[in-house]
């Protein structure tokens, strides 16, 4: 690992760098200072977005030139399979009722939003979920591998503001069979552990991951 504090990096990729090299030392990854807890966070500002993909893809193809798996989760791509699984009927009733709303207070048209979706994808029966099972059904199918497979959790802008991405590490751990995990995350980072989502909310220091 390398020996400057993390937290003294400011670029995205000084970041990225210190990832690579913390997943591929001889020995397996070391992305965490925990042995059989395999999460990482990969801090980027919102306004990196697409740098941030272009840099990630570009990692992706290195590590699999070299022999890895890289199984990549969209969490916009979740959030849409579960909203379209309740069916155009609830979907429009929900629309329907924040046009109504938000004529009134665009506040409210916000809350009664959050409100509507917030139960589809928070706690451990929601994205967490659809994450482990990805994650599980890809370790199964590529039986020892789990020291060159990655999952790469992106996208995390598109739950803003309904869900904090805290609480999705939270209730993947112990689902991923030893996978290491790096969820992407938008926002900005305050002093050494807490995080900021997408720069918004009050900084969150409930992160036990490393954070890059």
């Amino acid at each position: 690992m390398s020996e400057t504090p993390l937290f003294d990096r400011t670029t995205l990729a000084e970041s990225i760098d210190a990832l690579r090299r913390d997943l591929t030392p001889e020995g397996g990854p070391k992305i965490s200072t925990m042995r059989n807890y395999r999460f990482a966070i990969l801090q980027y500002k919102p306004q990196e977005e697409f740098e941030l993909r272009k840099k990630v893809q570009a990692l992706s193809i290195e590590l699999e030139q070299n022999g890895w798996n890289v199984l990549t989760i969209s969490l916009q791509k979740l959030l849409y399979d579960r909203i379209r699984a309740q069916g155009e009927p609830w979907l429009s009733r929900v629309i329907e009722r924040e046009k109504r709303f938000r004529a009134r207070d665009p506040q409210r048209g916000l809350t009664d939003l959050k409100n509507n979706i917030g139960p589809l994808i928070e706690g451990s029966d929601g994205l967490s979920a659809d994450c482990a099972k990805i994650i599980s059904e890809f370790a199964i199918e590529n039986p020892g591998r789990v020291d060159h497979t990655i999952a790469i959790i992106g996208r995390a802008g598109a739950l803003y503001p309904y869900f904090r991405s805290s609480a999705l590490l939270k209730h993947l751990d112990g689902k991923t069979r030893q996978v290491p995990v790096v969820l992407l995350y938008p926002g900005l980072r305050k002093g050494h552990t807490s995080l900021s989502f997408m720069g918004q909310w009050t900084p969150d220091g409930d992160y036990r991951p490393r954070i890059y």
